[in-house]
Formats: C-alpha cells, sequence, structure tokens
C-alpha cells in the first residue's frame, strides 16, 4: 500500500508534468519559507502562478480541491507575496490556481482550477 505522503508527492509531479504540457513553466517545486509552503511555483506568460496541489483517493468524502481551507488560503497569500519580495518579482501580476488529483483508475483524474482563490 502506498502512504498518503507518497501519493501527495505523486501528485504533485503528475500535477507538474500536466501543467508543463499546458503552457506553464514550472520554476519552483516545494518552495518553502518561515511562513509556509507552497506546492509549485509556475509563470504563465509574464503571470507567477502559485499552484496548491490536492490528492485524493477515489471514494474519500470529499473532493481535494474541497479541502482547501480559510487559514490555507491566507497562509498560501502570504507565503507568495515573501516570494514575490524575496525573488524581486513584485512587478509581476500573480494569481492562485489549485490543481486537484483524483487517484482512482489507471490514471489519474485531473482539474485544474485557474484564478482559484483571490488573496485573502
Amino acid at each position: 500500500m502506498t502512504s498518503r505522503y507518497s501519493k501527495g508527492k505523486e501528485g504533485e509531479r503528475v500535477a507538474a508534468e500536466y501543467l508543463s504540457t499546458c503552457g506553464l513553466k514550472i520554476v519552483e517545486k516545494n518552495f518553502r519559507c518561515p511562513l509556509g509552503e507552497i506546492d509549485l511555483v509556475a509563470r504563465d506568460g509574464k503571470t507567477i502562478v502559485f499552484v496548491e496541489v490536492r490528492s485524493r483517493q477515489e471514494g474519500e468524502s470529499c473532493r481535494p480541491e474541497e479541502s482547501i481551507t480559510l487559514y490555507k488560503f491566507r497562509r498560501l497569500t502570504r507565503t507568495a507575496l515573501w516570494y514575490m519580495k524575496q525573488k524581486g518579482q513584485t512587478r509581476f501580476p500573480m494569481r492562485f490556481d489549485v490543481v486537484a488529483v483524483r487517484w482512482g483508475g489507471e490514471k489519474p483524474d485531473i482539474n485544474w482550477i485557474v484564478n482559484a482563490f483571490e488573496p485573502r
């Protein structure tokens, strides 16, 4: 049986691959700072995209994208602002996407939600 941690890491790998095939350039994976972590940081043209990846097994009580709390949104926002300042990227627009990965059959079902939430 696969651990929840390894399934989450596999979800992040699948999400990065999916976003790359959709034209985004992945610039960071698992970015960490004192304020938190961001699963993926990507570029979509001039826009910096902060991506939260959520993975769930099929049959779990809620869809992956429903598991993100208001607390998580706020933490992502603070971490993203820290990233932008530290990397000297404050002149670029930013957005927050969610990639939900649901494991069931041979291939995962992927739901990419562009501009999933506004900074809070």
